[in-house]
């Protein structure tokens, strides 16, 4: 079973991510999931970015650093849109990682250094119409990567949500979410 390092997305710890670290951790895996917003949990995904952008992104993306710290090396790291930031950063620079799976964001991998690391697998996650990650190039980024992986997929779903595997957001969408997870599980075991 894998141990995994579990980013929250831009409303905060929500009880939909909670829910998805649950699912997984029922399923035999080992699930660690900080707080990157200290306990803010925002019902506005433009406030909880806009509460990031206060923090700062690349303190955002350190304390996702500092959350792998004590860890075992051979951790997959999984992001969900503002999470991928620190998820894509560990899984590109800490020797050892196990797998990326990036859900709903891509950063380019140029961001964290030169190319993504042959040994670690990666899996990118997004709806086909979300504009978020089509217009802001996280869909671009998402096809650099995975052709430059030696492991890598990309899934695109069908539909215009952003975080659509919240199940306590609006935005959910439980068929969507539901073949994540199916997909998210395979890449696991």
């Amino acid at each position: 079973m894998a141990e995994i390092l579990l980013f929250h997305h831009g409303h905060g710890l929500t009880p939909g991510v909670e829910a998805f670290a649950e699912h997984l951790a029922e399923s035999g895996h080992t699930v660690h999931v900080p707080d990157l917003f200290d306990g803010q949990v925002f019902v506005d995904l433009v406030d909880g970015l806009d509460y990031a952008e206060q923090v700062g992104f690349g303190a955002i993306a350190e304390r996702g650093r500092l959350a792998a710290e004590g860890l075992p090396a051979d951790v997959v790291y999984l992001g969900f849109s503002l999470g991928v930031l620190p998820a894509q950063l560990l899984a590109q620079t800490k020797p050892g990682a196990a797998g990326a799976l990036l859900v709903s964001a891509c950063v380019p991998v140029t961001e964290f250094g030169g190319a993504w690391p042959a040994t670690v697998p990666v899996q990118v996650h997004g709806m086909a119409s979300d504009e978020l990650f089509v217009n802001d190039g996280d869909l671009d980024a998402a096809r650099d990567l995975v052709a430059g992986a030696a492991d890598g997929e990309l899934f695109l779903y069908p539909g215009d949500r952003h975080l659509f595997a919240d199940r306590s957001l609006s935005s959910y969408d439980e068929v969507a979410a539901v073949l994540l997870m199916e997909r998210v599980l395979a890449f696991l075991n």
